[in-house]
């Protein structure tokens, strides 16, 4: 007992002592700009966190905060420019650091209510803390994880450079010594780690993919895509697109909506797994198009899945309702990664379905006689979006032109989003723009604003639904060093009037939000109402006989089958669908 007692004083005041020379280390005022940093982090950004999801994202900013701190000491050193005596020194010091303390304890007690004031918008219920204690201790370790990973790093340069600097001169060996370990980092990091990870999730969502739900069952109709009869085989289309082809309305339910005979809705899907190239799941599709009669209907499009390969049911659903059942909707699948994702790693294939898959269906609707032919849109959620958007391009719309599209949640590598915004109209917001006359390009939100000003559509149109909210679509490099725009003037409806542009801070928040894009509810962030889907629609194909005692009703259906849907993904033993692109 007694010599356990001894070894535990010897190890606490070893760890005492380690610990304290190893916080002599540090830079003062690294210090001071990382508590800035951690401060700041705090507020709020476009979507409400879990207290561990600020607690790393507070690690980060402590971090990347002690990083900037210490450069600017560099800085001020290198610049050779004047330094306080000793005296003044400490009293800086002191004024300093009393200065900072009062900010993070005003920070930390308002936590809560910049996290309310964002909440409260989306229609959330509020919290009762923001559990400061847990995001310090998290936000402490994690600060200290990286800034000893760093420091690994720069002991490693140290070796090396001292290595290197036997065989050549001093400053040469700085940008060898360098250059080496940059390198090797770049290899661990891309090579091993970032492989490594990515392979993981590729064989995680495979699977998920892969995955067979008891309650879908193969379709009997011939004319239905996937059936025996069908040139898709059932067993090669992924669990999204299995989902995608046999629920939804059905046309019996048409018929009871409307009150009149509905037509069944044609829905083609090729999964990444029923054929290797993009080229051939394209001309499958078109081939299975011809068969099941989608040339044949009133409406046709050519729609683009998510990074998963889901397409958004509120945006099939309503086009089917609307129409009555008179529409052809045909889709490929390019990956089963969630869209963040699939955005880092490559976005391109994306763009490449879509055009893939456009460039089938729109050589062969050319050929069909103007008066016979379907009409044809475009549509895509997110990944999908950034995608279809970039499918025809503008000789082609101008030649045979098609007519029209909806497009929602547009993530910000989308480059014919980012034109049209950047040439917006004076005065109109970043988060809902106006572009010339409207008559061909309009914008929308959480609330149609379609129709406002009564201005004149054109024959072709197109619509992109977004929400202030999204940081799918306002995240940029910019936020770096930049004020973005969506903070200019006056702010969406969903966003926090406490929001406040950081450099680097602000930047990091919005990036946290990316992953937890689709963890708000309905109608914010990146989760699009049927409701919006519904008067985008609307607008974009006109459907004969429909009116606005029409819209409201099948608002009202829809809002019924939402509230259902989460009533049966809640309940015991049931599997729970999760709709996250």
């Amino acid at each position: 007992m007694r010599l356990y007692r001894v070894m535990a004083r010897s190890f606490s005041a070893f760890c005492q002592s380690w610990a304290g020379r190893y916080g002599q280390t540090f830079s003062y005022w690294g210090l001071v700009v990382a508590t800035l940093f951690f401060a700041a982090s705090l507020t709020p950004s476009l979507l409400p966190r879990h207290f561990a999801v600020q607690g790393l994202l507070s690690g980060l900013a402590l971090a990347v905060g002690y990083g900037v701190g210490v450069f600017l000491v560099w800085l001020w050193r290198y610049l050779e420019l004047a330094t306080p005596s000793a005296r003044l020194d400490r009293v800086s010091r002191y004024i300093t650091a009393v200065c900072v303390a009062g900010v993070v304890v005003a920070f930390l007690w308002r936590a809560s209510v910049w996290q309310n004031s964002i909440r409260e918008l989306m229609e959330m219920e509020p919290v009762a803390t923001a559990d400061p204690w847990r995001v310090g201790g998290i936000a402490f370790l994690t600060g200290i994880l990286l800034v000893a990973t760093v420091r690994g790093i720069r002991l490693c340069w140290n070796c090396v450079d001292r290595r290197v600097r036997r065989f050549v001169p001093r400053r040469v060996s700085y940008v060898l010594s360098t250059l080496l370990v940059v390198f090797a980092l770049f290899v661990i990091a891309n090579k091993l780690v970032a492989r490594a990870a990515l392979t993981a999730a590729d064989a995680m969502f495979l699977q998920i993919d892969k995955y067979v739900d008891e309650e879908i069952a193969q379709p009997t109709e011939g004319t239905a895509a996937g059936s025996a009869a069908s040139l898709i085989e059932w067993d090669t289309i992924g669990l999204q697109g299995k989902r995608f082809l046999v629920t939804g309305p059905t046309q019996e339910d048409i018929s009871q909506f409307l009150g009149r005979p509905a037509q069944r809705p044609l829905r083609v899907y090729v999964g990444v797994r029923t054929k290797k190239s993009m080229q051939e799941r394209a001309r499958l599709a078109l081939e299975e198009l011809k068969r099941v009669g989608g040339f044949d209907r009133s409406v046709l499009v050519v729609a683009t899945p998510t990074g998963t390969g889901w397409l958004d049911p509120g945006a099939v659903d309503t086009l089917e309702y609307i129409h009555g059942g008179d529409t052809a909707i045909v889709s490929i699948q390019y990956s089963y990664l969630p869209s963040w994702i699939t955005i880092l790693v490559d976005p391109d294939r994306s763009r490449y379905a879509a055009t893939t898959l456009f460039d089938e269906i729109y050589g062969y609707w050319t050929t069909l006689p103007k008066e016979r032919r379907p009409r044809l849109y475009l549509h895509g959620l997110s990944l999908g979006s950034l995608g279809s958007e970039a499918s025809a391009d503008l000789f082609t719309l101008f030649e045979d032109p098609i007519q029209g599209g909806v497009w929602s949640g547009p993530p910000f590598p989308s480059t014919r989003w980012a034109q049209a915004t950047r040439y917006r109209n004076p005065g109109s917001p970043l988060w809902l723009p106006t572009v010339r006359d409207g008559s061909m390009l309009r914008f929308t939100g959480r609330e149609s604003c379609l129709d406002e000003g009564a201005r004149r559509w054109g024959p072709m149109r197109f619509v992109y639904i977004q929400h202030a909210s999204d940081p799918m679509t306002f995240f940029s490099p910019e936020l770096l060093y930049r004020r973005p725009d969506w903070l200019v003037g006056p702010r969406g409806p969903d966003v926090s009037p406490y929001l406040r542009w950081y450099p680097i801070v602000t930047f990091l928040q919005t990036g946290f939000d990316l992953p937890m894009a689709t963890s708000v509810p309905v109608g914010y962030g990146h989760n699009y109402a049927p409701d919006t889907y519904l008067d985008a629609w609307i607008a974009v194909s006109q459907p004969p006989d429909w009116n606005a005692d029409d819209t409201d009703r099948l608002k009202q259906l829809l809002a019924t089958k939402a509230t259902g849907a989460a009533a049966d993904a809640t309940a015991p033993g049931r599997h729970v669908d999760s709709t996250v692109p």
